[in-house]
C-alpha cells in the first residue's frame, strides 16, 4: 500500500530536464559520483543535502526551472511522500476510538471501512468490502471444480490456464500424495510431464465412487503469490 518510489529517466534528467525533480535527481545521480567518485551519499547528512540543493538549484536556473527548494530536495533524495496533518489527526483519532469500543464494548467496532463526512462535505453511501467465498485468495477454502473423468491431465492443465479468474499462465500441479506435472526444474519436469498424457480416471482409480469428496489437488504458479487449492470432483 506505500507508494512506488518515483523514478525518472535517465536521459531526462541528463539532457532535457523538466521538473525541478530532474534537476535533484541529476545532482545526486549523475554530478555527486562525478564530483565525489566512491564517497557515498548519505540522506542524513544535512550537509550533503546541501550540496545537492546547490548543484539542483544551479542546474534550474540553467534551463529557467524554478521550485527548486531545500525541503523539495530532500524529500526526492529520502523518497519522502507528503502528509496532511488533518488526515493524519482523523485516521489516529478513528484508530484511539475503535480501541476503545474493543476494549470497553460500549459501542459496535467498525468493519472495514469509515466513512468521513467532516462539515461540509456530501454523504455518500460505502459499502462494505465482502469476500467472496470461492474466491482463490481471500475465499480461505479449496476451489471447486468439475471436470470428466475421461479427460487428460493436460486438459486439466489447459483448463486451469484458461480460467479467467485463476489468471496462472505454467502451473504446477500435486496432490498430498506426491506430484502430478511440474514445470522446473527440468529433472523434475522430465519425470512427472508423462502424467500429461494420461487420463484423470487412470491417475485417480479410487475417485470415481459418489461417496468420493473429490481430489485434493495443489496449483502453483510463478505468477501466483500463494498455493491454490482445487477439490476437483470426476464425472
Amino acid at each position: 500500500m506505500l507508494t512506488p518510489q518515483t523514478v525518472f529517466p535517465i536521459c531526462t534528467i541528463a539532457n532535457t530536464p523538466r521538473l525541478p525533480e530532474h534537476c535533484i535527481e541529476w545532482a545526486s545521480v549523475l554530478e555527486w559520483p562525478r564530483v565525489f567518485k566512491d564517497k557515498e551519499l548519505n540522506n542524513d547528512n544535512p550537509d550533503h543535502i546541501q550540496w545537492l540543493f546547490e548543484q539542483a538549484s544551479a542546474r534550474a536556473k540553467e534551463h529557467d526551472i524554478s521550485g527548486v527548494t531545500w525541503s523539495l530536495t530532500q524529500g526526492v533524495i529520502k523518497n519522502i511522500i507528503p502528509a496532511i496533518a488533518s488526515t493524519n489527526a482523523i485516521i489516529a483519532g478513528s484508530c484511539c476510538n475503535e480501541a476503545f469500543k474493543i476494549a470497553t464494548t460500549c459501542a459496535p467496532y467498525l468493519q472495514n471501512y469509515m466513512m468521513y463526512n467532516g462539515t461540509d462535505s456530501l454523504y455518500t453511501y460505502t459499502f462494505q468490502h465482502e469476500k467472496k467465498p470461492d474466491c482463490p485468495v481471500c475465499g480461505g477454502e479449496s476451489v471447486q471444480i468439475s471436470v470428466s473423468k475421461d479427460w487428460f491431465l493436460q486438459q486439466l492443465v489447459d483448463y486451469l490456464i484458461e480460467r479467467p479468474d485463476f489468471q496462472i499462465k505454467h502451473p504446477s500441479l500435486s496432490t498430498p500424495n506426491g506430484p502430478l506435472f511440474f514445470q522446473g526444474p527440468p529433472e523434475l519436469r522430465k519425470s512427472t510431464e508423462d502424467n500429461l498424457t494420461k487420463k484423470l480416471i487412470d491417475l485417480f482409480p479410487d475417485h470415481l465412487t459418489p461417496e468420493s469428496d473429490g481430489i485434493q489437488i495443489t496449483v502453483t504458479d510463478s505468477s501466483l503469490p500463494f498455493k491454490l487449492n482445487l477439490l476437483v470432483k470426476l464425472q
